[in-house]
């Protein structure tokens, strides 16, 4: 089906939202590419968040018959985010899907430029978009989330010519901007426990049909003391405080991700060996790090080492990286 034709859903997670989802859900009907459903799945919200989705949809349909579908997923226990955005993922019948935050504000365009992306390239698996960084009042904070991540012209390129190779190294892109195809869920599905649902997604699409990238903000991406996932920019004092931090927990992060990550991700890439050698080097790296002697003295030799190799520039953040094993704490 051309992209043009084809059926937009929106996934959207909801937890306790009911403050800001007024004006989410009122940016997402006022879209100039309409969309056909809303799948909430709402992670045991106790402050009316579902009772004011499913008024304000109701009060829209009354006087506009292309109102779209709202389809409500209740969890009575919190699933957690990763798995509260794979359930509305997972039910939503579109052909693209609009992943959604409950605390964002769509510019108008935002399905369409999603939209036109899978026109123009019918084989990209997800498109990724630039967003304005708002306060809770949605004024601006001067920022938007591609400068505050460092996500250069050059990385949005790679994003699109290397995908998996940029993705080793760090996510770089957002669930609240992504547009997905059907395709790329049922391929993505179950997600991995130890991932985050739209870092799952962009590793899985950058060994199918790959990435596109909008330039300009679609979204205002709304940042608060409430937010589940945010982004933020470190200052000199952040970055030392971060070295200071013990290393054990996020450590053991990275090394469960590798490991689903070697284990779920050859399957997807049917077959490619350079899928699966990536893979693995990934792991590889990890388990070094992960393996990382307690005495500072003693990491030396085991981090130049690695150094060396050019594993860390390849899958991670290089000298950023080199300079976290070297000093943090266990």
């Amino acid at each position: 089906m051309p992209a043009t034709a084809a059926r937009v859903s929106v996934a959207l997670g909801t937890h306790n939202g009911a403050r800001f989802l007024g004006e989410q859900l009122d940016s997402i009907l006022r879209q100039t590419v309409p969309v056909a459903e809303i799948v909430l799945s709402d992670d045991a919200s106790g402050d009316g968040t579902v009772e004011l989705a499913q008024q304000l949809i109701a009060e829209r349909s009354a006087t506009d018959a292309a109102t779209p579908e709202l389809v409500v997923l209740r969890n009575p226990v919190a699933l957690g985010v990763t798995a509260n955005f794979e359930q509305a993922i997972s039910a939503a019948s579109g052909d693209l899907i609009a992943l959604s935050d409950q605390d964002d504000v769509w510019h108008p365009d935002r399905v369409a430029r999603a939209v036109a992306e899978f026109a123009a390239r019918p084989e990209v698996d997800l498109v990724a978009a630039e967003a304005r960084l708002v306060d809770d009042a949605g004024a601006p904070l001067g920022a938007s989330l591609f400068e505050t991540l460092g996500v250069d012209a050059a990385t949005r390129e790679r994003l699109v010519s290397a995908p998996l190779e940029e993705l080793l190294k760090r996510n770089v892109v957002t669930g609240a901007t992504m547009m997905v195809t059907r395709r790329l869920v049922r391929r993505a599905v179950p997600f991995p426990a130890s991932w985050v649902h739209d870092e799952w997604l962009a590793v899985v699409a950058s060994v199918g049909g790959g990435l596109a990238v909008v330039d300009e903000p679609v979204i205002d991406y709304r940042q608060h003391g409430g937010n589940q996932i945010g982004v933020s920019r470190l200052g000199p004092g952040g970055k030392l405080a971060r070295l200071r931090e013990p290393r054990t927990e996020r450590n053991a992060q990275l090394l469960a991700r590798a490991l689903d990550l070697a284990d779920r991700l050859p399957g997807l890439a049917a077959g490619d060996v350079r899928v699966e050698a990536e893979a693995h080097g990934k792991l590889a790296h990890e388990l070094m790090r992960q393996g990382i002697p307690a005495a500072r003295l003693r990491r030396l030799g085991p981090v130049w080492r690695e150094w060396r190799t050019g594993a860390y520039a390849k899958y991670g953040r290089g000298a950023q990286d080199v300079l976290r094993d070297l000093v943090q704490p266990v």
